[in-house]
């Protein structure tokens, strides 16, 4: 190696080494008074939960977003700095996209505005309009691509995602967007990449694969039923585990929709829920087959059909 090429090498290792653990380069970077300044004085919000609150925001150049309190855990910058560019990678249609972040005297997320809010207010406030079958559709089979985008093409795979009509926010099209990401899953992600062997990552991945599969399954439902999985949620899964649905399909689905709706796309998305629901302990299915199955809108395999086999990871 001669001496120019190993000065090269050297000046490309500091770089790359500066880029992962420095200052953010993926994402902008606001202060404490923009973001303060932007959600008028942190009046202006848009919900609030056990895990903070977020805020809508209108910066001073314009740009409108969704400001997301960070909580429950305390980090080093640099890993929250590392976290943070994890989140940055993360680019998909139907993923919140992170704009920036702040890391002044509290540490907020900022993401893409939501114009529409969350799938649950659509589905549960009289007030907002109805969605209609084919909206209700596409965000199951959004979801579903989110989700097959975050296990196997996001490095490190993703598995701490909650799945519920709370979590899933709607765009001015009403394109779903999957919102629940958090950066304190991903430092655990991080300390079992480097701790743990591989066999016990694998274990664990397929437990959380298959605790998203049966989180898919019941946000199907609510699709259908317009029912919250928060509130009655058990009546829900008691429901689409009985034998015989024929008679009671008229009685779940959600009266908003009326008449409304493809009886065969139906059946098809009550099997699908169904498949994911009863396989909560031992899934004999991947979410990569559940997106095929939707996107596709094909017959729904018969469950003795499924290959066990199928990798999670």
């Amino acid at each position: 190696m001669d001496r120019f090429t190993r000065k090269f090498r050297l000046l490309l290792l500091a770089w790359l080494h500066r880029s992962r653990s420095g200052p953010i380069s993926l994402v902008r970077r606001f202060s404490y008074k923009e973001i303060k300044r932007a959600t008028d004085s942190f009046h202006r919000t848009f919900y609030r939960n056990s895990h903070g609150a977020a805020y809508k925001a209108r910066f001073q150049d314009g740009e409108v977003a969704l400001v997301r309190e960070v909580q429950a855990f305390n980090v080093e910058k640099d890993v929250f700095y590392r976290d943070v560019q994890q989140l940055g990678r993360l680019h998909h249609r139907h993923l919140l996209a992170l704009r920036g972040f702040s890391a002044g005297r509290k540490r907020y997320l900022v993401f893409d505005n939501i114009e529409n809010g969350s799938l649950k207010e659509h589905l549960n406030d009289p007030l907002k309009t109805p969605l209609n079958w084919k909206t209700r559709l596409q965000i199951a089979i959004g979801v579903a691509a989110a989700l097959e985008y975050l296990l196997l093409f996001s490095n490190p795979p993703i598995y701490h995602v909650s799945i519920s009509s709370s979590s899933i926010m709607l765009d001015e099209n009403f394109t779903a967007k999957v919102r629940s990401l958090m950066l304190a899953f991903l430092v655990l992600l991080e300390i079992m990449s480097e701790c743990l062997t591989t066999h016990v990552q694998k274990i664990l991945g397929v437990r959380h694969c298959s605790n998203i599969i049966f989180q898919l399954g019941v946000l199907i439902l609510e699709l259908i039923t317009g029912q919250s999985s928060e509130e009655g949620g058990e009546d829900l899964i008691q429901w689409i585990q009985e034998s015989c649905l024929g008679s009671s399909i008229p009685r779940m689905i959600d009266p908003d929709l009326g008449n409304n709706y493809d009886s065969r796309e139906l059946k098809k998305l009550l099997a699908v829920a169904r498949l994911c629901i009863k396989t909560k302990d031992k899934p004999t299915f991947s979410i990569p087959q559940i997106s095929r199955y939707l996107q596709k809108k094909v017959d729904v395999p018969r469950q003795q059909y499924m290959r066990p086999q199928v990798s999670f990871i």
